[in-house]
């Protein structure tokens, strides 16, 4: 990390670990300009930027700055970002099927898109410099939104949301046409989506984990047949090669890919 980066991960409280992963702040004091992609990791976020938003870049290739809080759908494909000044901001990440609920829309409505929470988040003032508060800050203010909006899960597509990320083919089967209507509606992607971004996820658990394997060797271990197969999800989901990406990604892309995240073993519904 340069001089004054920092990435930290906060687990939420028990009541909010149904529907949330983590909570994590980042900080870049002086970040370069470099274009970083951010890879698909089939968790939808909400994310609040406390100094200078990043601009992101459009289909048309014209970068623009991102709104100052944002909910980020689920991805199909890369981001493309980069930092005009200092950075700061604190993070949701919600599990796969955790958000529909906070959004009030199905979530196919935000995939692919970043959409503008300035307004809903106005009220909240994370304490700069103290990621700790920051967190903690943003996670009473969801579990108040919890109570308030009587949050629920669907057991269905919870079921197969946690067979998918545990990679467990015996317990994914098959889904409905009512199943996948329901599976769209809950995480903004398909079960056979959502089962690529995750194989794809655990290549990097393993190849910039601590027990750290060579690309090819975390592809495999990640349940990739052979490494055609794994460098067409890295264009699919990245625009380029597992070694480009690591030549040249830094900063929050890095942090992100590198997160220490694993699905839990067992959810409550």
């Amino acid at each position: 990390m340069t001089a004054g980066e920092r990435y930290e991960e906060f687990d939420p409280p028990d009541v909010l670990k149904p529907w949330v992963r983590k909570a994590w702040t980042y900080a870049a004091p002086a970040p370069s300009t470099v274009v970083q992609r951010i890879a698909p990791d089939g968790c939808p976020e909400l994310i609040l930027d406390l100094g200078a938003p990043y601009e992101e870049q459009g289909e048309d290739g014209v970068f623009r700055l991102q709104p100052p809080a944002v909910f980020a759908g689920q991805m199909t494909r890369p981001m493309a970002i980069r930092p005009v000044g200092p950075v700061e901001l604190v993070a949701i990440r919600f599990r796969p099927d955790g958000a529909r609920d906070w959004l009030g829309a199905p979530l196919a409505e935000a995939t692919d898109r970043r959409l503008d929470m300035t307004a809903r988040l106005a009220g909240l003032k994370p304490p700069p410099g103290r990621p700790d508060a920051q967190a903690a800050l943003m996670l009473d203010w969801l579990d108040a939104q919890r109570v308030g909006a009587e949050w629920t899960l669907d057991p269905a597509v919870r079921a197969q949301v946690d067979a998918i990320e545990a990679g467990d083919v015996n317990r994914i089967g098959a889904a409905t046409r009512t199943l996948q209507r329901r599976f769209l509606d809950r995480t903004g992607v398909s079960p056979r989506l959502l089962r690529s971004v995750a194989r794809f996820r655990r290549v990097f658990d393993r190849a910039l984990g601590p027990d750290a394997a060579g690309w090819l060797s975390a592809g495999l271990d990640a349940g990739y047949f052979d490494q055609p197969q794994m460098a067409r999800d890295f264009r699919r989901f990245l625009g380029c090669t597992a070694t480009d990406w690591a030549r040249d990604q830094i900063e929050l892309a890095l942090a992100i890919a590198s997160q220490t995240y694993k699905p839990a073993a067992t959810s409550t519904v």
